[in-house]
């Protein structure tokens, strides 16, 4: 997994309606918490996706971009953000490994994980987890949100 205080990849996704989005050209003025889903099937992934969605106006606040990525096609990303509503940029691609969040357990699991990257384009909070129950990090990222500058 990346660790914090280094340059961010820029990584070359696909949003849900198919058109191209690349991380450097949406950081702007503001940060980025991208969510790295293990599937949209995984019920604590679900559950993780949930608690942004509840903190979306204190994102929005602190002007943090949320952007949940997984890594399922366009269509069933599609499908899955409309069925729960979600405010966020869901996007698809094979982003998972750039940032390396790899398969383990002999290719069978998916790690998830969450980055913070600042408007600058520096990782300042980076957390990865095979069981996807510790993959999302809330005080951590609450942590690095209050230092960003």
């Amino acid at each position: 997994m990346l660790t914090s205080a280094r340059p961010a990849p820029d990584l070359n996704l696909v949003d849900t309606s198919g058109r191209p989005w690349r991380l450097s050209d949406n950081r702007a003025a503001r940060a980025t918490l991208l969510y790295f889903m293990r599937s949209t099937s995984c019920p604590i992934c679900n559950r993780h996706v949930r608690d942004l969605v509840a903190q979306h106006t204190d994102f929005d606040a602190a002007n943090i971009q949320v952007v949940v990525v997984v890594p399922e096609d366009p269509d069933t990303a599609s499908t899955w953000k409309a069925k729960r509503a979600i405010p966020f940029p869901v996007l698809t691609g094979s982003a998972h490994e750039s940032v390396g969040l790899t398969r383990k357990f002999f290719g069978s699991m998916q790690q998830s994980g969450t980055i913070l990257v600042d408007s600058t384009g520096t990782i300042r909070h980076a957390h990865s987890a095979t069981i996807p129950i510790n993959s999302y990090d809330k005080k951590g990222i609450t942590a690095a949100i209050n230092a960003l500058p």
